[in-house]
């Protein structure tokens, strides 16, 4: 019996996928992937060229397209964004601190949250967000984990383009038609654009910000009780992305976005439990078809290569079985990565042990 060609496959991003990025968009617009037809144009020819080498490591960014096989379509996407803040584009955040005070004349005690902007000229790698159609996110695939872990697996086996540590920023809770409780109460005053103005101008100049938001401290208190209340918050949409990032190495680490209020997570990369568990290994045998029968349900990995032609990158999540310092998997997961017997390809496994291979 032949084994089913996976039905999913991560890859770079293409031109020909720019209608369905535009689609994709739409369950988000983020400042990462804004349902701009035009801006998303640009997304993926930078993409192209960072895979390509021709752009420096510092400006790369790099995106992954989840490919559903029987339709054709892309249905999602991950990113990861080579150094987040330079001289031309800052990394910008508030800094948060708490402080107290006190008056023995009063007896009175307050704790106060405070904001002070902060720059960063020479900072992390950034991992973006991840967008993924709604009828694709209840599968038994767990596609979502897909995205993510892909982007991992490429920041360790290609370790030499990233930074010493990476940032992940999340959403905080939005109001329904997208509005920030913190942008209303802070930044609207001090730019006078709406949030979705700001947010999307940010992605190109960031002048604006260092220009017109307060240098000194801001306290919170001073704000109403729904701005204060996301400052630092996870919404809902993102918990489960906060429990993954606490679980292979993140913390909160004290900054927000200055927009909306968001929590950034940093880890340094070389801790990160997932850059850990990649490794680069041989596939030393191709089953012909299904997996034979083993006494315990068999764990999957994502499986990867990468060249130097579009679509530069291919992954799949599928079975495994270690054998030795190598790798065996399918015919037609091997196939659906351009891999051959023989051949080294990229692997992270799912909740299992590291092969014996060498580090990527």
């Amino acid at each position: 019996m032949v084994a089913p060609m996976p039905r999913f496959r991560i890859r770079g991003v293409l031109p020909k996928d720019h209608d369905d990025l535009v689609r994709v968009a739409k369950h988000l617009n983020s400042v990462n992937l804004p349902e701009d037809v035009e801006a998303v144009r640009g997304i993926i020819d930078h993409s192209v060229q960072s895979f390509l080498g021709k752009v420096a490591s510092k400006r790369a960014e790099y995106v992954f397209a989840l490919e559903d096989l029987q339709t054709g379509h892309v249905v999602g996407t991950s990113m990861v964004i080579g150094q987040l803040g330079r001289r031309d584009a800052p990394y910008i955040y508030f800094d948060v601190r708490s402080e107290e005070k006190y008056s023995s004349t009063l007896d009175k005690h307050f704790h106060h949250t405070v904001l002070r902007i902060g720059y960063s000229y020479d900072g992390p790698t950034e991992i973006g967000g991840i967008v993924l159609l709604p009828e694709y996110r209840l599968g038994t695939e767990r596609l979502g984990q897909f995205l993510s872990y892909v982007r991992f697996l490429f920041i360790a086996t290609n370790r030499d383009r990233f930074r010493d540590e990476v940032l992940a920023e999340l959403l905080p809770p939005l109001e329904p038609d997208g509005t920030s409780h913190l942008w209303e109460a802070l930044g609207r005053h001090f730019t006078g654009l709406s949030y979705m103005e700001a947010d999307k101008l940010s992605k190109k100049n960031k002048e604006f910000i260092k220009g017109l938001f307060p240098e000194g401290d801001v306290y919170a208190s001073v704000l109403r009780a729904e701005a204060q209340k996301v400052i630092g918050e996870v919404g809902p949409q993102t918990k489960g992305v906060e429990k993954l990032l606490e679980r292979i190495g993140f913390r909160y680490c004290e900054r927000v976005d200055p927009f909306d209020g968001g929590p950034h997570f940093l880890a340094n990369t070389d801790d990160i439990t997932l850059v850990q568990d990649s490794a680069r290994v041989p596939l030393v045998e191709l089953w012909p078809g299904d997996p034979p029968p083993c006494d315990k349900p068999r764990h999957r990995a994502v499986v990867a290569t990468l060249v130097k032609e579009p679509p530069f990158w291919r992954s799949v999540m599928v079975p495994f079985e270690q054998q030795g310092e190598g790798l065996v998997i399918t015919e037609r997961a091997a196939e659906a990565i351009g891999a051959k017997l023989g051949d080294e390809v990229m692997f992270l496994p799912i909740h299992t042990p590291k092969p014996k291979g060498h580090r990527a």
